[in-house]
């Protein structure tokens, strides 16, 4: 998410109008509270309405019919779609119907159970709107809960004064989740059936003549990628500038390398069919849903896992129109050493510093090298150490100290320097996963589309640039002092601890809208989190 992605002036609009709403309906009896009267004739006579029941709050007038209020409610939540969710979810076609029944014939006993069902069913669809329907944990995302709220039927009668207000303060006031939701409307109206694979060969480069490049142009121009007021070429089969430059910008914003050749990658991404795309914006707005971000002026650092990429956010550098650094990352492998999804707070950095071997990797990896290569540990700077912390005491690495790594009594760690897995600066939000940002003595693989190939830390591609923004509040650390720490000399080991912590947020969504671009983003569901999100849907509807 760019330094705009949770906008300072949007939160604090949409918390606005939550304390306005919250004014507006104090004092609003909580559904099954209120009891409405039995009407008298008018003075020329004529049928009396029907006597409403009691307790049917403000849903039915005293005509025993549903209110403005009701028919508001019932059409928010036909339209669920457009906030990703499912209108079938709160019985909307029983409740239209049970309406159009008191329209034509109003009873008492009609009247009260459609005023209960209304507010259950609206209730409902509020704490969807506001919380998102699976429970985070559950799903294996480690996120701070939500406090509790009220239930369902008593949350809809405090809505009712104003049902459309409530849902618009119910939604997240968070600018992706405001920018997947325009996008939708446009992706549900491309063509729900697949389309047809594009069949151009290996590969299809710059300048080329191919048959299926009109079926190409076709594509781009339907998602969003070939300007509609793009110049036809002059050979209707050759990739011309235009369409490179169309595919180069389709390549951006699915992660691939934007060289404008349409290989395997990149036409496994054209043929995704909108449907799947669409569904992708639906689970991306519900785990948005999953996050209690309120107002605040706080730093965040987001790494969204399946794009490999870092944003970092701050209130006060955007609205200065300082931008905040964005980069690559690289995150743990999809086999096996999935990077976590959690949030915590960036309290401390250490420049040249020591790599604690995990006792999985010691035991998994290390050891078994050793067995095969006695100096192993003095080529790759390891040594085993006793005790916790960077002065723990070195000790030989004699048999019975190997055996004691393997057992946990005694660590591995790998010095300071050139070869230190973790580069030359560790970003720590101390956490029960032991899970970092740092640098890498591998820059080369952050030119790979995909980038799962850590043991779970996260791996950043300008390390130097995050170490500015996060010491942006002490101004003793000029940039050039931290060059001087990253490039020092092997062994020059240093924490420095932050003056303003900053919150992490390490999240999970293959699709992504961000402000001022023209059309999402989208990524391959690295981890299955799709699928599984996709199947915990299904068994809570069934």
């Amino acid at each position: 998410m760019t330094d705009a992605s949770i906008p300072g002036d949007r939160i604090a609009r949409a918390a606005s109008r939550r304390r306005a709403i919250a004014r507006l309906l104090t004092g609003i009896a909580a559904a099954g509270a209120g009891r409405i009267g039995v009407a008298t004739p008018g003075a020329g006579g004529g049928t009396p309405p029907a006597p409403a029941a009691a307790g049917t709050g403000p849903w039915v007038d005293a005509a025993g019919q549903s209110t403005a209020a009701a028919r508001t409610a019932l059409a928010l939540m036909a339209r669920a779609a457009d906030d990703g969710l499912d209108a079938a979810d709160y019985g909307v076609a029983a409740l239209e119907q049970a309406a159009a029944r008191l329209a034509g014939a109003p009873t008492a006993g009609g009247a009260q159970r459609f005023a209960a069902a209304l507010a259950e069913a609206f209730g409902r669809y509020l704490l969807d709107l506001q919380r998102g329907r699976i429970d985070p944990v559950r799903a294996g995302f480690r996120l701070p809960p939500w406090p509790p709220g009220p239930m369902p039927a008593a949350r809809a009668a405090q809505a009712a004064a104003d049902p459309a207000a409530a849902a618009v303060a119910a939604r997240p006031p968070l600018a992706p989740y405001v920018e997947l939701r325009r996008h939708l409307p446009g992706l549900r109206a491309m063509p729900a059936s697949p389309w047809p694979p594009l069949a151009m060969g290996a590969s299809l480069k710059p300048g080329d003549r191919n048959p299926a490049v009109p079926a190409l142009r076709a594509r781009l121009a339907l998602l969003g990628d070939l300007p509609p007021g793009a110049p036809p070429p002059d050979d209707a089969q050759q990739a011309d500038p235009s369409l490179v430059e169309a595919v180069t910008r389709f390549q951006r914003r699915h992660g691939l390398t934007d060289d404008g050749i349409v290989g395997r990658s990149t036409r496994a991404a054209l043929d995704v069919p909108p449907s799947r795309r669409v569904r992708q914006v639906e689970l991306a707005l519900e785990r948005l849903r999953w996050l209690p971000i309120g107002p605040t002026a706080e730093r965040l650092v987001v790494v969204n896992i399946p794009m490999f990429r870092l944003w970092a956010r701050d209130p006060r550098a955007a609205a200065a129109g300082l931008a905040a650094p964005s980069m690559a990352v690289i995150v743990g492998r999809a086999a096996r050493t999935h990077t976590p999804v959690f949030v915590d707070t960036m309290r401390f950095l250490v420049f040249q510093p020591y790599w604690n071997v995990p006792r999985s990797i010691a035991r998994n990896e290390v050891l078994p090298a050793i067995a095969r290569d006695a100096g192993y540990l003095q080529r790759q700077q390891m040594e085993i150490v006793a005790g916790p912390g960077d002065d723990a005491r070195p000790v030989p690495a004699t048999a019975a100290n190997l055996e004691a790594v393997r057992e946990g009594r005694l660590r591995i760690r790998q010095r300071p320097g050139r070869k230190n897995a973790l580069g030359r600066v560790k970003f720590m939000f101390p956490n029960q996963d032991n899970i970092y940002l740092h640098d890498t003595p591998s820059p080369h693989l952050f030119a790979r589309d995909r980038r799962d190939f850590s043991h779970g830390c996260i791996r950043v591609e300008d390390p130097a640039a995050l170490a500015a923004w996060v010491l942006q509040d002490q101004p003793e650390w000029t940039p050039e002092r931290i060059a001087q720490a990253l490039d020092g000399p092997d062994g020059a080991n240093r924490r420095v601890d932050l003056k303003t912590p900053v919150r992490v947020l390490l999240y999970y969504m293959t699709a992504l809208a961000l402000p001022g671009e023209a059309q999402p983003r989208f990524a391959d569901d690295l981890y299955g989190h799709d699928a599984a999100l996709e199947r915990a849907l299904a068994a809570r509807r069934r």
